[in-house]
């Protein structure tokens, strides 16, 4: 009889901790059901990258999004899943860097997520989005001391909407200077 409850109360608490994400709509990207997904079962063309995991060109790549800061940084954005910083971001690190060499202050950097994912994977992820950004930073003589890295995972979003657009806006890391 105790191993009956305790297989169930397991059970219960297995079930109650998964963690449900919507999944896209492939016609118009619009939520649709809510079901499962893990970035195994992720579709790439839903996510709207090419074959090299980076994102395609679009709104948010080819503009040159300002952080919510009057820093004068810009923010890195990444593709699904991933930590690396696309080719695509270049031209915003370049002004990052200039930015942190012409300052003596100190900056943070803040590493963000979409909702897909638990929360402890998304504050992981955030925090290697940030460190990408830093090592790239140090690879052009900011000196590491110089930098602080956070993580808010996926509990600072830019936007709320359920859209692709609006997901590419939350997977970014936010660069500020600390005065």
């Amino acid at each position: 009889m105790k191993n009956g409850l305790l297989i169930t109360i397991l059970s219960l608490l297995f079930v109650g901790c998964s963690h449900k994400v919507p999944a896209l709509n492939n016609n118009n990207n619009n939520i649709s059901d809510a079901n499962e997904i893990s970035p195994d079962t992720v579709s790439i063309d839903d996510h709207n990258y090419d074959d090299s995991n980076n994102m395609k060109n679009n709104n948010i790549l080819s503009s040159n999004v300002m952080n919510n800061s009057s820093d004068g940084f810009r923010s890195i954005y990444f593709a699904f899943d991933k930590y690396n910083i696309s080719s695509n971001m270049q031209s915003n690190m370049s002004t990052n860097i200039k930015v942190a060499k012409d300052s003596s202050h100190k900056i943070k950097l803040e590493g963000n997520c979409d909702e897909f994912g638990t929360d402890e994977y998304n504050y992981a992820l955030g925090l290697k989005r940030a460190k990408a950004v830093k090592d790239e930073m140090v690879s052009q003589s900011i000196a590491p001391a110089k930098m602080i890295i956070i993580s808010f995972g996926e509990s600072n979003p830019v936007c709320k909407e359920s859209t692709n657009s609006c997901y590419e806006r939350n997977r970014r890391v936010d660069i500020h200077l600390l005065k």
